[in-house]
């Protein structure tokens, strides 16, 4: 691309060269008058005495009639122009067995290249377009529209291989006209040089003056615009239209549209001249350093959305931008089209203002109601709610309750130790939760599922009391304790200073062992166990079933005795 913009700055911002030097102009004409094929044309009146199919016979004075194509005497549709009897201009063109050979078409173009010379006026330096139709050993023969005939020699050329040109029409202005010979020279270097010294002075002129100056767009392209200034095109890039940054030309400009415009810079070994239209209005980021604060509130539009975010116009070419995460107080947006618009006009909060960076950021959010503070205004800590799962982790569950999230911690999600919430939920599950705590410092609240279920020690507790007997099996041996599986999945813990005379070396997981409830904590859902208490009531079993046995025989030795 960059090529490309090079290339076509080039084509128009050549450097200048001096005018054409003088030249022989006799050597001129004469190298194309030798290249005609006689030195003796001659125009005359002739009458048209005969007209075959492809020869017409013409009587020019000589002592045979001069022979003529028939096609010169034809329009463009192949119908006679003449007939018998017509006079006609010709030209002598030479002669074949004493025949003359006559030319109608070179008579008529005599007579033109005559009008043509008759009415120059060297004052008005006219240039026009002429088609390069042949060559001689001089140069090259073109004609115009008017198919007037000029001889362009190879030193007025200005290419190096002149037999590119042939076919071509090429803009060329009279060098010099000789009336005598009825001959015009044009030159092709003449007006190429005029037009560069033409645009250097210009470039020259805009570079000192540093001012604003107005151009015509002439061409729109994806990397930016070609803007004439004064018959020179310079280019405008993309970053240098706006001060929002880099941007489609076509969406601000048209081709004709008239533009005002600064020279940036003009390289001269790549020909570029480089405009700026933003750098010819004042810096609205200038204008806007003392007028705006962090925390303003300010009206804008709704410009451009992405996926990230969206960019909002201040309305004088600066451009905001608003983070997806500053648009709603809801932490799970998908995409910003779910809550803004292009051209929908919002208020935001200005939250960050780098004049130096050309940066702004806005906030939506902080200009609407925070949502926590509206649910601690109707919720508290114990409120039974339903919401639904808008998100799993590791650790639990994000609940979603109106417009607000609590985490359901996977302790808090069942009274199963090893089930996660992961295993109990999908996204989107409708749950029914207890708000546990709500933390107003760090905007946070607690759930839990398992406090609106009945806990498996409650279920146990209809069954089993403080001092009840029960059996078990090791689950885990810890330097504290012993953690006792009971009946229905119920957890137990033995503390250290229960075992009484357990020995914890002889036991190990999956081991039976009985003991004593001492401690149900149907809230908390603990269950503490003792062997020691255990052994105690044994003991105080077997000490009164001892008595009872001892009480017996004394009865029966007494008995015996009064007997």
């Amino acid at each position: 691309m960059a090529k490309e913009v090079n290339n076509s700055v080039q084509n128009s911002t050549n450097d200048t060269t001096e005018f054409v030097e003088d030249m022989d102009f006799a050597t001129m004409l004469e190298e194309f008058e030798s290249g005609k094929k006689t030195d003796n044309e001659v125009t005359a009146d002739g009458v048209i005495v005969e007209i075959k199919d492809d020869i017409t016979l013409v009587d020019v004075g000589k002592k045979s009639e001069g022979r003529l194509y028939t096609s010169e005497i034809k329009d463009t549709d192949g119908n006679l122009i003449y007939k018998v009897g017509d006079i006609i201009k010709v030209v002598v063109t030479g002669f074949r067995n004493e025949k003359p050979i006559v030319s109608h078409r070179k008579a008529i173009k005599k007579e033109k290249v005559k009008a043509f010379i008759n009415s120059f006026n060297e004052s008005d330096n006219l240039l026009f377009d002429a088609k390069v139709v042949g060559k001689n050993k001089g140069g090259l023969i073109a004609e115009n529209s008017d198919g007037i005939e000029f001889f362009l020699p190879r030193s007025q050329v200005a290419v190096k291989d002149p037999q590119t040109l042939m076919g071509k029409t090429i803009k060329v202005s009279v060098l010099k006209i000789d009336k005598e010979n009825e001959s015009i020279v044009v030159s092709r270097k003449k007006p190429l040089d005029e037009e560069r010294k033409r645009r250097k002075d210009i470039i020259q002129e805009l570079m000192e003056k540093d001012e604003a100056v107005e151009g015509t767009v002439k061409k729109i392209t994806t990397y930016g615009m070609f803007v004439d200034v004064g018959g020179v095109d310079g280019l405008v890039h993309y970053s240098e239209i706006s001060y929002k940054g880099p941007v489609n030309p076509s969406s601000f400009y048209k081709e004709d549209d008239r533009v005002l415009v600064k020279v940036l810079n003009y390289d001269k070994e790549k020909k570029h001249l480089s405009l700026s239209i933003k750098a010819a209005q004042p810096d609205p980021w200038q204008e806007i350093e003392d007028q705006l604060v962090e925390k303003d509130v300010i009206q804008v539009i709704v410009s451009n959305i992405e996926p990230y975010g969206a960019f909002v116009d201040l309305g004088n070419d600066v451009e905001g931008f608003l983070h997806i995460s500053e648009i709603s107080w809801d932490k799970n947006i998908k995409h910003p089209k779910d809550y803004i618009s292009e051209g929908q006009q919002i208020d935001v909060e200005v939250i960050e203002i780098d004049i130096k960076g050309r940066r702004l950021r806005v906030s939506l959010k902080n200009v609407i109601p925070k949502p926590f503070d509206d649910f601690i205004k109707t919720h508290k800590v114990g409120d039974t709610v339903k919401g639904n799962v808008t998100t799993l982790t590791n650790f639990g569950a994000f609940v979603k309750i109106g417009v607000v999230e609590g985490l359901l911690h996977n302790e808090d999600a069942s009274w199963n130790r090893s089930a996660r919430c992961k295993d109990l939920f999908k996204e989107g599950d409708e749950v029914e939760v207890k708000i546990l705590k709500i933390d107003t410092e760090n905007e946070k609240i607690s759930l839990s599922r398992k406090e609106l279920q009945e806990s498996p020690i409650e279920q146990y507790a209809k069954k089993y009391d403080n001092g009840d007997i029960v059996n078990g099996k090791i689950l885990d041996i810890k330097d504290f304790g012993l953690f006792v599986e009971l009946e229905d999945g119920v957890d137990a813990l033995i503390r250290k200073e229960d075992f009484g005379n357990l020995s914890v070396d002889d036991l190990k997981a999956g081991d039976e062992i009985e003991a004593v409830i001492v401690f149900m904590d149907e809230k908390k859902n603990r269950i503490r166990l003792s062997v020691k208490r255990l052994s105690k009531i044994k003991e105080r079993e077997t000490l009164s079933k001892i008595n009872k046995d001892d009480k017996m025989t004394l009865g029966d030795i007494i008995k015996d005795q009064l007997k």
